[in-house]
């Protein structure tokens, strides 16, 4: 195909996204509709390439740069151009993993298999080590291919185990790929288990209390938090609003000689003999525009730092000073 006539069919080509649902796709072009999803739709140019059409210029960016991640990989689609909206890549020919299970077993080779993929997820940079087996593809040469990989990018929390796959698995295949884990690798076997155990129950603990439901929230509690007020008890109300005053006062004192203590150990060093005789010493006639950092730490119940920095003699050996104070 000519590269002005895909542009032509590109831009004849409407791809809408839609809350929850697959995208919707108006096209009146000769280019065949692959499939659709919720980010994009596919569409053949060549027995060899296809184009994906993006309903979010976001998506495009963000599976742009996760296809970008794997290119050095055998896993993932060559991508060959890349538009505003559309990325063109290989096309690829194969059977998902969805359908290969529906008529054959999980073998050992092909547990192993996806446990490197999982791999090679975690070496190229993706956040989320997962994939849903209906974007898991077997070539006639046995070798695994993904598509579908914007969402395993710039994301802020993610599942620490492979959830997705394993859900998408059905309950009798993924204990059957689990034990597949087990032997071949012990380790990620009883990590993955007790992930799966708090997953299981956190959301055992979200459906408990979702099922409490409150009838009448208004003064719900006004009984039961009585023992923490003391404004009904004016003795004790006053006896804590100057306890508190006191605190206050005391803690802002304790910042005050804090800050007083530092500034007179700063003041005294740079005013110790031998500091003075480095300082009159003759130049070298280097430049004296370097600096070095002191840091003073103080100890006390609530830890702080602060630094200050002077010029020094380029011509003295330069280190850190570090001078720990503690507060009795």
């Amino acid at each position: 195909m000519e590269y002005t006539n895909l542009l032509k069919y590109l831009a004849q080509i409407w791809v809408t996204p839609k809350e929850n649902q697959d995208v919707e796709v108006i096209n009146p072009t000769p280019l065949q509709l692959l499939g659709k999803g919720r980010q994009g739709a596919v569409f053949q140019l060549t027995d060899n390439i296809c184009v994906k059409i993006y309903g979010e210029i976001q998506d495009c960016e963000r599976e742009y740069y996760a296809l970008s991640l794997g290119q050095h990989t055998e896993l993932l689609p060559i991508v060959y151009e890349r538009g505003r909206n559309y990325i063109v890549m290989e096309k690829i020919t194969g059977i998902n993993l969805r359908e290969y299970l529906q008529s054959e077993t999980l073998t050992k080779e092909l547990s192993l298999k996806l446990i490197q993929m999982l791999v090679t997820f975690k070496e190229i940079g993706y956040e989320r080590i997962d994939h849903h087996k209906r974007q898991i593809y077997l070539l006639p040469s046995g070798q695994l291919k993904v598509i579908d990989v914007g969402r395993t990018v710039w994301r802020d929390r993610t599942y620490p185990y492979p959830r997705k796959l394993l859900t998408s698995l059905g309950t009798k295949i993924s204990i059957l790929f689990l034990t597949h884990v087990k032997k071949m690798a012990p380790e990620l076997y009883k990590e993955w288990k007790q992930y799966r155990e708090m997953d299981n129950l956190a959301r055992y603990i979200h459906g408990v209390i979702s099922q409490e439901q409150l009838q009448n929230v208004e003064n719900i509690a006004s009984e039961a938090t009585r023992p923490l007020l003391s404004i009904h008890e004016p003795a004790v109300f006053e006896w804590k609003l100057e306890s508190m005053v006191r605190k206050i006062h005391k803690e802002e004192t304790e910042k005050i000689l804090l800050d007083q203590h530092i500034r007179s150990k700063h003041f005294a060093f740079f005013h110790e003999p031998s500091y003075l005789k480095q300082k009159e010493q003759p130049s070298t006639g280097k430049k004296h525009g370097s600096q070095n950092k002191y840091v003073f730490t103080i100890q006390n119940n609530r830890p702080s730092k602060q630094s200050y920095s002077k010029p020094i003699i380029e011509n003295q050996n330069q280190s850190n000073v570090v001078v720990l104070f503690t507060k009795l």
